[in-house]
């Protein structure tokens, strides 16, 4: 290869200045170096880290009891249960296992059973290191302000082994209105810690995806913690108004926050 070709191929120093700012907006993978046709090393070895950290995630179990001590102090009793998937492999390979609850976990659910406005939900999902993160600022944020409006709140579950419907099953059991399903998101090669939330008003054993209302990618890095619960916090509302949730209910949560912010910023300037 001549050296014009090489250098065609190379990032230069211009290059690089080119695509800094580009890059400081997104952890995409923009502008990464070459050599020849090929990533360099370095960009190379990035790429294959964070492909086995992604692995690692999806087979990670969820230290349970370290998420229950973290929970406790939040005022609600505890439940840990399983879903039908009764080990990690068996999950991974069973999506329907996940979504139904264990033999004992119905026995457990059934001494909670009462009139309940909502239960919450924490669920590993396919990144249990997201829920063990995530999980309890996101609720430290909304307990408060859900009991304060004398909302209903049925004892937090951690469901192993849970996939999304899992909390329609534990909803129906405990006999609450409404679930939120706070779940471990399939991991991806920039966030293997993104946590996902699920809402359904009054969910059924044949409940579907249309149903829900979902808030993806919640993490420091994405939807912060404080703009999670404010969202969550401003669906549920919502839900209790109109009794409905999924396609029937949209998410106009960006435009209240936004009206929020410039409150905000319009009151500390008094």
């Amino acid at each position: 290869m001549s050296d014009d070709n090489r250098k065609t191929l190379l990032q230069t120093p211009r290059d690089a200045s080119l695509w800094a700012g580009l890059q400081k907006l997104t952890t995409a993978r923009i502008g990464l170096r070459r050599a020849g046709a090929s990533l360099a090393t370095a960009p190379l070895l990035e790429f294959k880290l964070a492909h086995a950290l992604a692995r690692d995630a999806v087979h990670e179990a969820l230290d349970e009891a370290r998420l229950n001590a973290d929970l406790a102090p939040l005022g609600l009793p505890v439940i840990p249960i399983t879903s039908a998937a009764e080990d990690r492999p068996r999950y991974l390979m069973r999506p329907d296992l996940g979504r139904r609850l264990a033999s004992s976990a119905e026995t457990v659910l059934a001494a909670h059973t009462g009139r309940h406005d909502l239960v919450f939900v924490v669920a590993d999902g396919l990144s249990a290191r997201a829920v063990q993160l995530h999980a309890q600022p996101i609720l430290a944020r909304l307990l408060p302000a859900l009991k304060a409006e004398a909302v209903k709140l049925a004892p937090l579950v951690i469901a192993r082994h849970g996939r999304v419907a899992i909390g329609d099953a534990i909803a129906t059991r405990l006999r609450a209105d409404c679930v939120v399903v706070l779940i471990g998101e399939r991991p991806g090669l920039t966030a293997p810690d993104s946590m996902g939330a699920y809402l359904t008003w009054q969910p059924r054993s044949d409940t579907t995806d249309a149903e829900r209302n979902c808030i993806s990618n919640i993490r420091p890095d994405g939807i912060g913690y404080d703009d999670a619960a404010f969202k969550i916090a401003h669906l549920l509302a919502a839900m209790r108004t109109r009794r409905v949730s999924g396609v029937q209910l949209k998410d106009d949560s960006d435009r209240a926050l936004s009206g929020a912010a410039i409150e905000g910023r319009a009151g500390s300037s008094e």
